[in-house]
Parts: structure tokens; C-alpha cells; sequence
């Protein structure tokens, strides 16, 4: 089984060494796979530092989770690769456009590119703002990680 951007997805957290990582900055743990953690993590320290805060106390916050793209019958979610977050859903909820400013879009496409990351805020038909996912192959992930120096993160 892959998920929507071709990573392997499984019902079994351990079958695609899925993690928890605490955001730097933050109290907020996310379960994403191993492979990517360095570039969702970081790009969620990223977001909580430049963007907006990654609201505590709020669980609206969020990585791995095995299921289907809402509204879809057989696509399984980059969640289910442990290869997406969300991040404060509750201010950027499904279906919404336009949650964030230009100044802090203008951050996002920055750190999208950065992380080799796509953002939901670019969805065409259905918004999801919340939504920031993996957009490479394994191959390209571990090429990004070493060109931005990251190294192996600690689960927690």
C-alpha cells in the first residue's frame, strides 16, 4: 500500500518506523515516519517561530493516522505514510481559504521549498491550509536532508 504521494503506508505505525517528535519551541508531540521526520519537524519549528504560534493546549496538531483523503474511496492519505502534518487545524480548518495572510504565505512557499514540501493552501479544488506533506521521493528526501545539515532527530 502507498499513500497519495507514493510513500508506503500501513495501519502498523512500527512498519514505517513512525515516531513521536516534539516540536522545538513547543510542547507539541506529532507522530510522523523516521525518513522525513527531520524536514516535517523542522519545518514545523519553522512555522511555530515565523508563521504563527503552534497554538498549546488546543489539540489540533497532528502527523500520522492511517485512512483515506476525505471524500476518497481509495486513496490513502500522505498521513498514512507518516509524510504530512497538521498544524493548528482549528484556525485553518478543512475546506477554508485563505486562513493565512500574504506576508505568512509568502513564509509558507519559502519553507515549502525548503523542506521539499507541498502546502494544502495550494490545493486547487478543495483548500486544506492546515495540510503540509512531503513532496519527493526517498531518494530526494535524504538528498534534502543532508543539503540542509540535518541530522537523525530524538523521538520522544
Amino acid at each position: 500500500m502507498k499513500s497519495q504521494n507514493g510513500w508506503p503506508a500501513s495501519p502498523d505505525p512500527k512498519a514505517n518506523k513512525i515516531k513521536s517528535y516534539k516540536i522545538p519551541g513547543t510542547d507539541i508531540k506529532v507522530r510522523v515516519a523516521e525518513a522525513v521526520a527531520p524536514l516535517l519537524i523542522n519545518f514545523a519549528a519553522e512555522f511555530h517561530e515565523r508563521v504563527e504560534k503552534i497554538d498549546a493546549g488546543t489539540l489540533d496538531d497532528w502527523g500520522f493516522a492511517f485512512r483515506l483523503v476525505r471524500g476518497s474511496e481509495d486513496s490513502l492519505s500522505n498521513h498514512s505514510s507518516g509524510t504530512a502534518l497538521d498544524l493548528n487545524a482549528k484556525i485553518h480548518p478543512l475546506g477554508k481559504r485563505d486562513t493565512f495572510t500574504p506576508a505568512q504565505r509568502e513564509i509558507l512557499d519559502e519553507l515549502c521549498k525548503k523542506y521539499l514540501l507541498r502546502g494544502g493552501y495550494t490545493y486547487k479544488n478543495r483548500p486544506d491550509d492546515m495540510h503540509f506533506e512531503i513532496n519527493g521521493t526517498p531518494k530526494e528526501v535524504k538528498e534534502r536532508i543532508k543539503a540542509l545539515g540535518l541530522g537523525k532527530l530524538e523521538s520522544k
